[in-house]
């Protein structure tokens, strides 16, 4: 039986986090932002003295998400809460393009793999240790990580799935964030776009219904699923890229060295489902996938992993 090997991040609370996860959409941060700040993390951990460690999967839980908008009486928007940005010479306010804020209380769930040389000094506390330090100094999804729990190191049994529901409850209440892709697949295969696919699940439907006294009840629901089952919290997640340019170089790029190329996001249907309901790590965990022949830079899960962009996302 294989053993896995996690390391817990508990309850990172991050000020002034990146809402605005892709061009179509504002919230959660993208999942880019979380993959990007774990493997940030490793970096550092390798330059520290732990060259084998390999972080394989981010998992991503939800305790609060509060999002910097305000809705006046009788609005029918939200507008975003501008910062207090510093005036100019003539003590006017400088032109600027206001973005999209939240503030974050997150666990993140990451899975390692290491060498036997590295394995043994994770085990030791020092690497808990190193691990704060680096925390103390990082940015999260483009915020400043304010406070956080200690570092833990459960091991799971390859198949305990007592272990794994154990491990999943102590970090309650929270919403596990999950990818539900096949929803615009199922819709697509009926003929529908791919941002009609989408928005069929997120739009709330509200009917009414008059009665024999005159009184007027309303109903609000949105689309099942394709057995006609409720589903939970649907959100769209941005998960991803797409190249729309070849591989190249750019003026002024950061790193002269790594090919430049311009992509857009790529956005699919994500669910954020409460953390005791998580029966496998798997349901859970995020990796990296690449495929270079569609020109795909992709955040997936091991049970939705795919190279049909055509039909799981748009861009």
């Amino acid at each position: 039986m294989n053993t896995r090997r996690l390391l817990v991040l508990p309850h990172l609370k991050v000020h002034n986090a990146n809402a605005l996860s892709s061009p179509f959409t504002i919230g959660f941060p993208a999942m880019t932002a979380w993959l990007g700040f774990v493997h940030a993390l490793q970096r550092r951990l390798n330059a520290k003295g732990y060259p084998e460690l390999r972080f394989t999967g981010t998992g991503v839980i939800s305790h609060q998400c509060d999002l910097q908008t305000y809705q006046g009486p009788g609005d029918f928007v939200h507008s975003i809460i501008g910062t207090a940005n510093p005036v100019d010479k003539d003590g006017n306010r400088s032109a600027f393009i206001e973005e999209a804020r939240c503030h974050l209380d997150v666990s993140l769930l990451i899975e390692y793999q290491a060498d036997e040389a590295t394995e043994d000094a994770v085990l030791l506390p020092a690497f808990l240790d190193d691990v704060s330090q680096h925390l103390m100094r990082m940015k999260v999804a483009g915020g400043d990580l304010q406070s956080f729990k200690a570092p833990v190191l459960p091991v799971i049994e390859g198949g305990d799935e007592q272990s794994q529901t154990k491990l999943m409850r102590s970090l309650m209440p929270g919403f596990a964030l999950i990818e539900r892709r096949e929803l615009m697949q199922q819709a697509m295969e009926q003929g529908s776009d791919a941002l009609d696919a989408m928005l069929e699940y997120l739009t709330v439907h509200h009917t009414c219904t008059k009665g024999d006294d005159d009184s007027v009840s309303w109903k609000s629901q949105r689309k099942s699923d394709a057995d006609g089952n409720k589903l939970g919290w649907i959100v769209p997640i941005a998960t991803g890229f797409h190249g729309i340019s070849e591989l190249g170089e750019a003026k002024n790029q950061r790193d002269p060295e790594t090919p430049h190329r311009f992509a857009e996001s790529i956005v699919t249907l994500g669910e954020f489902r409460m953390a005791h309901r998580i029966k496998q790590l798997n349901e859970v965990l995020w990796h990296y996938h690449t495929d270079t022949g569609s020109n795909l830079y992709l955040c997936q899960q091991v049970q939705t992993q795919t190279t049909e962009i055509d039909n799981d996302g748009f861009h």
